[in-house]
């Protein structure tokens, strides 16, 4: 795998962590205007495509295809600030960043909320791999040993870059109907059940007794309830304004594809070769930010549609930094981020491959380099 990669990575984090307050005061500047400048740049298009998919159908399926794939690439761009909004940094004030939150939240078809208190997670134990495996559950060199050669190869497909648009549909809009539906259900039955055993005893006590599998505290659920209840009343009258065929066609593509590709980029800032991939014990948080995050070379039309997220070493040293602020603060850090891995857009690809977490060794590994090991 051709990736760069810097030889000062010890003495760039020191610097760093001498440095990482002023670093961070410096371009820690969330900005209500340019906030709702990527609102308009992000959402206006998106009404104005689907216009287009509906003027495009009796003209050109070609054209339909074209307003399909920018759809996709908007609803990237919706996707990642979405993800800047549960961070609290697209806005400087607290009510827009929870607002357009939960619009964009229901354009990608998941609830930010929900999706943002599992993401703190992801940024509280980066690189601390004895704690979060990452999006695709990347097992240890032990377990894949442990697995069946057919399961083996089902692990290595479902994770390839093949796979992505239906990791996308399941991750967009299945999986945040399915467990809200299932987790509901599960709660009415809860409650039909011990009201008739124990009639006399109250309701809130038979929902204090609800241990849910889907969400955290209440907050959770009502906002996975309003994400749903809008998301599926905006399908009801999009199937009614433009046949429900045109719309879930493009829809279903659409946002598929744009939870791939961003299934894929999040996977690379993290599964690239010998990526910092430690224990609780020896875990450090500035380490994991910049062993442990890659530094995607993008060309600068898909920057701006993912919304810089490429600079997610700069993203992990502090998420409050906004994102039209990353490019500057990497630009004016530059030698302190020698030493983060570059990974190219032609090598995500091969970057993909790194599936297997070396606890030995402490990083992660591909499965060839594992094959390797193991002859």
């Amino acid at each position: 795998m051709q990736i760069t990669k810097g030889c000062s990575c010890v003495s760039s984090i020191q610097l760093i962590k001498q440095q990482k307050q002023a670093i961070i005061r410096r371009h820690l500047n969330p900005d209500n205007v340019k906030g709702l400048t990527q609102v308009l740049t992000t959402l206006v298009p998106l009404a104005l495509l689907w216009w287009a998919v509906v003027w495009s159908v009796d003209v050109s399926y070609w054209l339909t295809a074209a307003a399909t794939g920018l759809l996709t690439l908007f609803t990237l761009r919706d996707l990642v600030l979405m993800h800047e909004c549960g961070h609290g940094s697209l806005f400087r004030t607290p009510i827009l960043n929870r607002i357009f939150g939960f619009f964009f939240g229901v354009v990608a078809g998941m609830p930010q909320y929900v999706w943002s208190q599992h993401h703190d997670f992801h940024h509280a134990n980066n690189g601390n791999w004895e704690k979060y495996r990452g999006p695709l559950t990347t097992p240890s060199v032990d377990e894949y040993a442990a697995m069946t050669p057919g399961q083996q190869r089902l692990y290595r497909y479902t994770r390839s870059l093949a796979m992505a648009p239906l990791g996308g549909f399941v991750y967009l809009i299945f999986n945040p109907r399915f467990n809200w539906l299932k987790g509901s259900i599960g709660f009415l039955l809860h409650m039909a059940k011990r009201k008739l055993a124990q009639p006399r005893v109250s309701l809130k006590v038979h929902a204090a007794a609800f241990k849910p599998r889907y969400w955290n505290s209440t907050k959770e659920y009502w906002h996975m309830f309003w994400n749903n209840i809008v998301l599926l009343s905006i399908w009801a009258l999009m199937s009614w304004a433009i046949g429900a065929g045109l719309f879930f066609t493009v829809y279903l593509i659409s946002v598929s594809l744009a939870g791939g590709a961003g299934i894929a980029l999040f996977t690379v800032q993290h599964n690239f070769e010998h990526a910092y991939a430690t224990d609780s014990a020896r875990w450090d948080y500035d380490t994991g930010a910049i062993e442990g995050t890659s530094f995607l070379i993008l060309p600068q039309w898909l920057n701006w549609f993912t919304a810089n997220i490429a600079y997610h070493h700069v993203h992990h040293l502090s998420a409050k930094i906004p994102n039209y602020c990353l490019v500057k603060c990497h630009e004016e850090n530059a030698e302190l981020f020698s030493s983060v891995t570059r990974v190219k857009l032609a090598r995500i690809h091969a970057a993909l491959t790194c599936l297997l977490w070396d606890v030995r060794a402490q990083r992660i590994i591909s499965v060839a380099e594992y094959r390797q090991q193991t002859r």
